[in-house]
């Protein structure tokens, strides 16, 4: 850090021209709902489980994302930046675990591990359910609260010489001064509806896989079954009939009985739809094309190769510029000058486009070949080594 850089990192908002910011801590999810039947808090730990953890179409789309942003091919730049960003912690990749981070809670921190002379060696993307913002006296925020348990960690927004402890990653959330919001929470119904679904499905399969039927007692002149009769009878019917192992089993029925087998009903055959439909819902929340998860009925992209180029465009790159940029800016004391981005001449998905811009450029007489080479993104023929 240059002597400028920790100057004005040690009078840092002292002259008092930021806005105040709101200091009480309210998680952007735990909001009650007024009105018709009272829905639960949202709750990250359950949704978690019941989306990444249970359901395939959730688990997919996150893991489509955040690997794919975690895999992404870095621009050249500052080869110890490079190394910090690019190395494992604890068995995680840095910029995989930020992304589903992102995309699940809506917030990312990253803790900077230094060395006894200040140079940071390491970076750990820490669990953003466990961290709560500690603001200051105005509002914005002065350290970080890790708890796990029992146990409470303060971590200050700056150590003692000034260089950052925390990096904060966040979406944009228009109701919250502290906190982003995550895909995971406008999924959320949708998840609970495939969930629903698709236990639904398993108790008809282990019903032998066909709606319920009616056992008829045709009684005459004498009278309705017996308490004993009726309860041996569903005894019965339950232990030699019902269940997938018992399917397509004869039945033999006494005298007077006869069984009567009901057709599926339209709410019933409605139930795929409404299925599919949450599946659909599930991937637009997370911002991945449904072809690319195998869902039918989709006609939105011509051919995979579109879908592919569209989640390029349309999800990954803007999540990786957010990380990527997020990460820059946090480690700018230490990297004044270089610079975090994807190398998209390295994307395969996004080589048509490229091909198409060098084209393009390569056939425009009227630039010169500094100007050719400032549109493609490249560095000026003479700081070429």
């Amino acid at each position: 850090m240059s002597f400028l850089s920790s100057l004005a990192s040690a009078f840092k908002g002292g002259d008092g021209s930021r806005v105040p910011l709101a200091r009480g801590f309210a998680s952007p999810w735990a909001a009650t709902f007024d009105g018709g039947s009272a829905r639960a808090p949202f709750d990250y730990g359950r949704a978690v489980k019941n989306s990444f953890v249970e359901n395939p179409v959730a688990q997919r789309a996150v893991r489509i994302v955040s690997e794919g942003v975690g895999s992404a091919p870095l621009a050249d730049t500052d080869s110890a930046l490079a190394s910090l960003v690019g190395t494992s912690s604890a068995g995680q990749s840095l910029i995989e675990t930020l992304a589903m981070h992102l995309l699940l809670h809506g917030n990312g921190f990253v803790q900077i591990m230094k060395d006894g002379a200040g140079n940071p060696v390491e970076l750990f993307a820490l669990r953003p359910e466990r961290i709560s913002v500690v603001p200051g006296e105005d509002g914005w925020p002065a350290a970080y609260r890790y708890r796990l348990a029992d146990q409470t960690l303060t971590i200050p927004l700056d150590d003692d010489a000034g260089w950052p402890n925390i990096i904060h990653l966040r979406s944009v959330h228009p109701g919250d001064d502290h906190y982003g919001a995550g895909s995971l929470a406008a999924a959320e119904q949708a998840v609970a509806i495939h969930n629903a679904a698709s236990e639904w499905n398993r108790s008809l399969l282990e019903n032998a896989a066909r709606p319920s039927g009616a056992l008829v007692f045709e009684s005459g002149d004498a009278g309705g079954l017996t308490t004993e009769q009726f309860d041996r009878l569903k005894s019965e019917l339950t232990a030699a009939y019902a269940g997938q192992a018992n399917a397509g089993r004869p039945m033999l029925l006494e005298g007077g009985l006869d069984w009567k087998s009901m057709s599926m009903s339209p709410a019933d055959m409605d139930f795929a739809t409404l299925k599919a439909a949450a599946a659909r819902d599930i991937a637009l929340a997370f911002g991945v094309p449904p072809m690319l998860l195998g869902l039918p009925g989709d006609n939105t992209y011509s051919n995979y190769r579109e879908a592919n180029r569209a989640l390029w465009r349309l999800t990954l790159l803007p999540l990786a510029s957010k990380i990527l940029g997020g990460l820059q800016q946090g480690l700018s004391a230490w990297f004044e000058n270089a610079a975090l981005a994807i190398d998209l001449d390295r994307v395969p998905a996004l080589s048509e486009d490229r091909e198409r811009l060098w084209s393009q450029v390569s056939a425009a007489d009227f630039l010169t070949n500094a100007e050719k080479r400032s549109l493609l993104g490249l560095a000026p023929a003479g700081d070429v080594s």
